[in-house]
């Protein structure tokens, strides 16, 4: 096909952060690198996820011919359940990426129609006029890979999300050797992860929290809580590793963590000696200096484990006076308010708690290259054009300043979701956009697509209504200073109002105060209960409000 071009597409993860999909066209043939999801900024009101509009791929669907993945974070795959709604194509991932998506397919029931194909580094694959070979690339997550995409005008090389660790805690180092032979091939592009290109030098080694975290463990003199995110396998590992060497039993608690441990378990990402992992229902078997609670919910969230441990609220994890709380990650931005409130609550039951200051040792290490780092791969790849990806616009543009400082490069691009960039063996050039954007999903019982939140709001309110549940709460006392007042409006079906207003009190008695002073929580909880009721009474769905007067 002479007069055909090769074209690459990025559909989300190109000016912000997340929802990672990008789509690499030569004729008749596509395939899409990634399929990932983002979490909803908080005035999105019932929004769970934000994924990449596929308008493009699905008006294409016949040319599509499967999905690539990178690695098995949130970003890269939460987003597969509602494209492969639209596209039924294979999913192209190394092991450790396919169990994690086996369990998301298997959520959404469609495990059984998904063709899933297990790829492995340095082992080349054809998916029509593209030969692809996975790279060993170093990230926070196992098992993760680069890919090289050799296609009829050039090669192309996609990083995916990494930083280059040459001392891995699996020993599968990141792989620069074959990174430099392409480079001495000729490269025609290189998509480079753009995530910490604001920050300077190398990123440390995942070892380079063991000191530290040594030091924490050697000093606690009562139960300890590690939570980090449920992906970062290697940080399990040490913690687990940590907690053998200090003769403490480890209970894990969170689903998050016990699917993510389970998994690394049973592929041999992690080994656990008999006798280590105890039941969390056994924690009060056992004295506090010889436990290690691996907890998830490290970003704050309000029904996680340690959110309730916090507020005293969960069945077997309790905080107690002198307990050592470890956050072992960093803040993802639009948390920190989650986040410092668990640790308010935490202080609260007088618990010392650890964060990633930096102040006296690391405790959490970045998953994503510096700018050193982005550097060396610049040098040893040196394509002919360059493309960074991942990140806001400020980020994109600063990684190419930076790859056009290293002199290595010939052309550096800076595109966006829904650019098409046009590619041959000697030039580059941007043609007209595609349709690109953001879906909204409500993904309660189904995949429900958010269409627009006004007409949302709108049709649930005509269809079925609204309940508004007024709660009056002392601040300082966490007192409820009245009966709960619940009002029903556009609401047909049975007459539920007083057994709504059971309900709410109910679910405030079984609250303690410090959890009533947590509005969050006492939000959460409220509108859950009365959907519940509601649901089950009336098959309805109204917008469910509650509101809290602060008295």
């Amino acid at each position: 096909m002479p007069t055909a071009k090769l074209e690459i597409i990025p559909l989300g993860g190109l000016g912000e952060f997340g929802m990672n999909c990008l789509a690499l066209r030569w004729g008749d043939d596509i395939i899409v690198i990634d399929a990932g999801l983002m979490f909803p900024e908080s005035e999105l009101l019932g929004v769970d996820v934000v994924v990449p509009d596929i308008t493009y791929l699905v008006e294409n669907k016949q040319f599509v011919r499967g999905i690539l993945l990178t690695h098995g974070h949130e970003d890269h795959i939460g987003g597969l359940p509602w494209i492969l709604s639209e596209l039924k194509v294979p999913v192209y991932a190394t092991e450790f990426t396919l169990a994690f998506v086996e369990g998301k397919l298997e959520e959404h029931q469609m495990l059984d129609e998904t063709e899933l194909i297990e790829i492995a580094p340095r082992e080349k694959f054809t998916i029509g006029p593209f030969t692809i070979e996975p790279i060993r690339v170093t990230h926070s997550l196992a098992d993760c890979v680069a890919l090289a995409i050799d296609t009829p005008a050039g090669a192309i090389i996609h990083s995916g999300d990494f930083k280059i660790d040459l001392t891995p805690l699996d020993e599968k180092a990141f792989d620069l050797h074959t990174f430099a032979e392409y480079g001495k091939r000729g490269v025609l592009a290189l998509l480079q992860d753009s995530t910490n290109v604001e920050r300077p030098g190398y990123t440390p080694s995942e070892r380079a929290v063991i000191p530290r975290l040594d030091e924490v463990f050697a000093r606690t003199r009562k139960k300890l809580f590690f939570s980090c995110f449920s992906s970062s396998i290697y940080r399990i590992r040490i913690a687990l590793d940590l907690a053998r060497s200090h003769g403490r039993k480890v209970a894990v608690v969170g689903r998050s963590m016990n699917e993510s441990t389970e998994i690394a378990q049973d592929l041999g990402y992690i080994e656990i000696p008999p006798g280590l992992l105890i039941n969390p229902g056994q924690l009060r078997d056992y004295p506090p200096e010889q436990l290690m609670i691996l907890i998830s919910g490290t970003q704050g969230e309000p029904m996680s484990a340690l959110s309730r441990a916090a507020v005293d609220n969960h069945k077997h994890a309790r905080v107690d006076a002198g307990d050592t709380v470890i956050l072992s990650s960093r803040i993802i931005p639009g948390n920190e308010k989650n986040i410092h409130r668990v640790i308010d609550h935490l202080n609260r039951r007088e618990a010392d708690v650890i964060c990633d200051d930096g102040a006296s040792g690391l405790i959490h290490v970045s998953g994503h290259g510096s700018q050193d780092e982005l550097r060396l791969l610049i040098n040893l790849v040196r394509p002919k054009f360059f493309i960074p990806i991942h990140g806001d616009y400020r980020f994109l543009r600063r990684h190419a300043q930076i790859a056009m400082e290293t002199g290595a490069v010939e052309h550096v691009i800076v595109i966006e979701d829904g650019d098409v960039l046009e590619l041959n063996r000697d030039d580059a050039r941007k043609r007209e956009k595609v349709t690109a954007g953001r879906i909204l999903i409500d993904s309660g019982s189904s995949i429900d697509v958010v269409e627009d939140l006004v007409i949302r709001d709108r049709r649930i309110l005509s269809e079925d209504g609204v309940v508004l549940a007024v709660l009056a709460i002392n601040r300082r006392t966490g007192k409820v200073e009245r009966p709960p007042e619940v009002i029903m409006r556009g609401f047909g079906g049975a007459d539920v109002t007083d057994q709504a207003r059971e309900t709410v009190l109910k679910t405030l008695e079984g609250l303690s105060a410090e959890q009533k002073s947590d509005y969050g929580m006492v939000n959460e909880k409220v509108r859950v209960e009365l959907k519940r009721l509601i649901q089950k009474s009336t098959g309805r769905r109204p917008m469910i409000m509650p509101v809290i007067l602060e008295i």
